[in-house]
């Protein structure tokens, strides 16, 4: 479920607290943490609704001016069911504070170290870790996608 960043902003600060989608079968669970720009949104009750029982109210919460151009925004899918989605602020994302520890313990390395060796032994491609990390070493500002079209992936 991807939210527009205007939309992300509302969400933390408790503006928005709905979000309508149309799909053809839910595309999210209640209860799923979204990893966003802003931290973790969770996702609550979702249910199907019709058009017509949709309010300017509801509208509002989901960050538009009102049904009429929450309608707009759908892409013109007639099969597609709208549902209607609780969402709120979770809190920060934990990958920061991970991306931020720069130091392991002994314990920590070997488990890593082992993590690692497991990765590669499963690998249809064999070993392609040490390739990885040496080509993100050698290229610290080059992006996930750079990394991969640099080594073939």
């Amino acid at each position: 479920m991807l939210f527009k960043e205007i939309h992300l902003a509302g969400i933390k600060s408790g503006k928005i607290t709905l979000a309508f989608r149309q799909w053809k079968q839910a595309a999210v669970k209640s209860g799923t943490l979204l990893k966003t720009s802003v931290g973790l949104v969770e996702i609550g009750a979702i249910e199907t609704v019709d058009e017509s029982v949709i309010t300017d109210q509801e509208a509002m919460s989901a960050g538009f001016k009102d049904k009429t151009q929450l309608l707009k925004s759908f892409r013109q899918q007639y099969l597609a069911t709208i549902f209607r989605t609780a969402v709120r602020y979770h809190s920060e994302d934990p990958r920061i504070k991970l991306r931020e520890g720069t130091e392991l313990s002994e314990e920590q390395f070997m488990q890593l170290k082992i993590k690692i060796a497991r990765l590669d032994t499963v690998s249809r491609q064999g070993p392609w870790i040490r390739l990885i990390l040496s080509a993100i070493r050698e290229n610290p500002n080059l992006h996930a996608i750079g990394i991969a079209r640099l080594l073939g992936f």
